[in-house]
């Protein structure tokens, strides 16, 4: 696979600008949330771009505007929109800024992830509890994931085992996980990497079972 991270990262940084440009006035709360979470996605795109050529402190400038958005989208969202908190907490583990992330993990769980029983819920849950290293409380959360048939049950593996300190069971279950992401044909904002084994290795690593791999939906 040989990608322009140029021309990714171009389009990505003018899709922000543009809706920038476009963003509803807060009376029209349901247009702007959206509206939000698009340039969310946007600022993430260039982030992701910038890392997969080894621009890490521009990265993480991206990362933490894709947090803010995220985070501004979340207000007037519809209910169980887990993804907006998962979306910001995932993108300041991967600006590698854990005190931010440790922050946006809180409010996450102040908004109610961890009473949450929809599948995303409980992902967004088990992701700040592991976060913040509060594994005992991640795993349950992590257990709930597998056994829902519309979640993946390899990423409540990965958390599970991520949370139990368990380093074969987490080396079986991430290579599970960046295999879904060589295996498929679209990407979020169509970037072909493998962001959320990014964040599940920087998890892995504050515990020491962090393994290698090599993809070129990774970063070198």
């Amino acid at each position: 696979m040989n990608e322009d991270w140029l021309a990714h990262l171009e389009r990505e940084q003018a899709r922000y600008c543009d809706g920038e440009t476009r963003l509803p006035e807060a009376e029209d709360a349901d247009a702007r949330q959206r509206q939000l979470t698009r340039l969310g996605n946007a600022a993430g795109g260039a982030g992701l771009a910038l890392l997969m050529q080894g621009r890490r402190d521009e990265a993480a400038a991206w990362f933490a505007r894709a947090a803010a958005r995220y985070r501004e989208s979340f207000a007037d969202a519809p209910p169980d929109s887990w993804g907006r908190p998962i979306g910001a907490i995932k993108s300041l583990v991967l600006a590698d800024d854990w005190p931010a992330a440790e922050a946006a993990a809180l409010w996450a769980l102040e908004a109610g992830a961890a009473e949450a029983t929809s599948p995303i819920g409980r992902y967004a849950a088990a992701l700040a509890l592991l976060v913040l290293g509060r594994d005992a409380e991640a795993r349950p959360h992590a257990d709930e994931i597998r056994i829902h048939r519309d979640f993946p049950a390899r990423m409540g593996d990965t958390l599970a085992f991520i949370a139990a300190g368990d380093v074969l069971g987490y080396t079986e279950a991430v290579e599970d996980v960046l295999e879904s992401f060589e295996t498929r044909t679209e990407y979020l904002e169509d970037l072909p990497v493998a962001d959320t084994v990014v964040v599940l290795q920087a998890l892995a690593a504050r515990r020491g079972i962090a393994v290698e791999l090599e993809s070129p939906l990774l970063p070198s």
